[in-house]
């Protein structure tokens, strides 16, 4: 994803420490207190923002889905027919990869606390979700045509799993380093869609 110049406005530093703190000891055990003295503003303060904690999740989780869908669709439109699947396939596992290592809290939070958002906005996530699902299903068929569409899902599902698992590697520092662990990942992803698309040894 393009890295911003810019500075976060009030409103991306709220967003960006309640998803820490949300990730850390979960939505009910922080106060609207805390997350405002992490960005330097009193708790009721925060109200000029958001009305509440339920539209900080809201926004965060539904964000989040916007984005990686937002992008995906930019990076296929970047391709614009002029670059093969496999290099539109590497980019859309870039792009996941970017969100695996840079938004971890927001993995977690989505794990620990979807279920908590008002219906419209659960069924808007998974609405997103599946779009950027689909986004992926057609690259990884064009790359490995000998997948069958159900089994390509899977795949795509399973290697957002695997780069998903980011909150799981370790404290950052115990890490190789950022470029080291996408590297990684890039490759475990790129191998487990060409293990799908192998036949099976008989």
């Amino acid at each position: 994803m393009a890295m911003r110049t810019d500075a976060p406005t009030r409103r991306e530093q709220i967003l960006k420490e309640a998803a820490r703190l949300f990730a850390e000891r979960g939505f009910h055990g922080v106060g609207v207190d805390e997350i405002g003295a992490a960005v330097g503003i009193s708790g009721p303060g925060l109200y000029r923002h958001f009305p509440g904690k339920d539209a900080m999740l809201a926004e965060l989780l539904v964000g989040i889905s916007g984005r990686l869908l937002t992008g995906a669709k930019r990076r296929l439109a970047e391709a614009d027919g002029t670059a093969g699947p496999d290099a539109v396939l590497d980019s859309l596992i870039e792009g996941h990869i970017d969100f695996a290592l840079d938004d971890r809290s927001l993995i977690t939070l989505h794990d620990r606390e979807l279920d908590r958002l008002r219906d419209s906005d659960r069924k808007l996530v998974r609405q997103l979700q599946r779009q950027y699902v689909e986004l992926w299903v057609d690259v990884v068929r064009q790359v490995h045509p000998e997948l069958a569409e159900p089994a390509a899902r899977s795949a795509v599902h399973s290697v957002f799993g695997l780069l998903n698992s980011t909150p799981h590697l370790g404290r950052r520092g115990v890490l190789p380093g950022r470029g080291a662990t996408a590297e990684l990942l890039h490759r475990m992803a790129r191998g487990a869609f060409a293990s799908a698309g192998a036949p099976a040894a008989g």
